[in-house]
């Protein structure tokens, strides 16, 4: 599972509008907006469909718990690694071509993923897929962008808004029922299967209708940039993830410690890269805005705590309580509802009003509905019920809300308005890194308490899960308190520039 604060941000206009037509013009473009549309939910349902059904692919691949952070992780570090790298690409080699060999590369590494042998192969076959749908989620705003002219946009994006609340919502269940249902004896591999069909059928509907868009002017694509940020990704993320199996051996400290200076060679580099020919992976000087470099900070912070809460539910639910994948799909129906109710009601009437308050309550909300977990989890036990789960699952999922959907407005609202795309490019990988990092720190976080209860009580499955759920959840507690204090820096209503954008 997963929340609609994955969702790629909508590209500010900053080019011409482009020529529309009536009659089979018009149809034609509203076939290509069908054809991006399912792509972006075919992503996001692949998101949310995979913690559902992690269990499943534990026991039926005998996966360590380690591979089990990768299937998620990997795609998640995949898909951060290479998002200002596919937008760019695609503004160079064309929208079009970047959407159509990233959306073939999504189905044949679903495929992959589908009829994986083990873990080894599952998880190199996720890392594909995200760092394919790397290639495919940026050109579907930017080609929705160049389709439709100005006037037309508002009500594009917000059927795209309602697209990511669909495929929020209807993932966990999709991946519940085609796990509980074991179609042919498959038992998970449809989740992965089932974007077959879909995938195909977009390639072919994509390259019939829609049109090709280059960047009005020639772009350098910044290699080393893209080289050293993976790399130092890579070097945090890893160790994290693999230290506690291997414990936590002298390399994987050092490569923790050396990916802060991977990092600022980044930077350094960056800013050679702005000075030579002006076209950098990361616009540097959009962190001399104060608003966006908090906002950045917070998206980041709110990467983690959703990366920790999302897996580490899935895994109490399914392997310490021992409920089935369509109970535990269920029980998160509550909470992915109440997120959709809260994004709309924040955007459309709170924020205007109240501002950057809105979302220091979401965060101050959310904690609280949390803390009421960690309560119902110590009180109830093995013994918590569905139905003793909603009050706290509604009330983070309310907090959520008021994050979400406001959030990237707030962040982008000093942003000068040709810095928008790098802005909005920055905050969807920032995000996705966030979510990564938080993956890993499951393996300390949650797995480590697991393994020094079973150690001490070898019998007691469902109380390890217990207690490793309630340590992870303080975690998020802790992450939430420090994304409150860091609202304190975003603006207290958004300027007019960017009102006028949002409008």
């Amino acid at each position: 599972m997963t929340s609609p604060a994955t969702a790629p941000v909508a590209v500010p206009d900053t080019t011409p509008d482009p020529v529309t037509t009536s009659g089979p013009g018009d149809r034609r473009r509203w076939l290509a907006l069908a054809v991006v549309m399912t792509a972006a939910f075919m992503d996001l349902v692949d998101v949310t469909i995979v913690n559902i059904a992690i269990p499943s692919i534990e026991r039926d691949l005998s996966a360590t718990f380690g591979s089990i952070q990768w299937i998620t992780a990997g795609y998640a570090l995949a898909f951060a690694a290479g998002l200002i790298t596919g937008g760019r690409l695609g503004d160079i080699y064309g929208r079009k071509r970047l959407f159509l060999l990233g959306i073939t590369g999504f189905t044949l590494a679903s495929a992959l993923c589908g009829f994986a042998v083990n873990p080894e192969m599952l998880v190199a076959s996720r890392l594909l897929q995200g760092a394919m749908a790397a290639l495919m989620v940026p050109q579907v705003l930017a080609i929705i962008h160049v389709t439709f002219p100005a006037h037309e946009r508002g009500k594009v994006f917000g059927m795209f808004g309602a697209i990511v609340g669909l495929g929020a919502v209807s993932g966990p269940l999709l991946g519940a029922l085609l796990t509980q249902w074991n179609l042919f004896g498959l038992e998970w591999r449809p989740i992965f299967l089932i974007n077959l069909p879909v995938g195909i059928a977009g390639v072919i509907l994509g390259r019939k209708f829609i049109t090709e868009s280059k960047a009005p002017k020639a772009l350098r694509l910044d290699v080393v940039g893209v080289v050293l940020v993976t790399g130092a990704l890579l070097m945090l993320i890893y160790p994290l993830t693999r230290g506690r199996e291997l414990g936590w051996p002298l390399w994987g400290h050092l490569c923790m410690a050396g990916s802060v200076l991977v990092f600022a060679a980044f930077v350094a580099y960056e800013k050679v890269k702005t000075r030579k020919d002006g076209s950098p992976l990361v616009e540097l000087s959009l962190f001399k805005v104060k608003s966006f470099a908090a906002g950045i900070a917070v998206q980041l912070t709110f990467g983690v705590s959703l990366g920790i809460f999302f897996l580490v539910w899935t895994l109490y639910m399914q392997i310490g309580l021992g409920w089935s994948p369509l109970r535990a799909g269920l029980t998160g129906l509550p909470f992915s509802l109440a997120v959709s109710t809260a994004a709309g009601l924040s955007v459309q009437k709170l924020v205007p009003r109240f501002g950057r308050k809105v979302l220091q309550t979401g965060a101050l909300t959310m904690a609280a509905g949390v803390l009421l977990y960690i309560w119902e989890a110590g009180r109830y036990g093995a013994d918590i019920s569905t139905w003793q789960m909603v009050p706290p699952l509604v009330v983070m999922g309310l907090g959520m809300g008021l994050i979400v959907a406001p959030l990237t407005d707030a962040v982008l609202s000093d942003v000068p308005r040709e810095h928008s795309g790098s802005a909005s490019g920055l905050i969807n990988t920032v995000q996705q890194m966030g979510n990564a990092l938080g993956l890993g720190l499951v393996s300390v976080v949650f797995f480590g308490v697991v393994d020094d209860h079973r150690a001490t009580t070898p019998t007691g499955v469902a109380s390890a899960f217990e207690d490793g759920f309630q340590n992870a959840l303080w975690w998020v507690v802790a992450v939430l308190a420090g994304i409150f204090l860091l609202m304190f820096a975003l603006p207290k209503r958004k300027a007019p520039e960017a009102r006028a954008l949002a409008a």
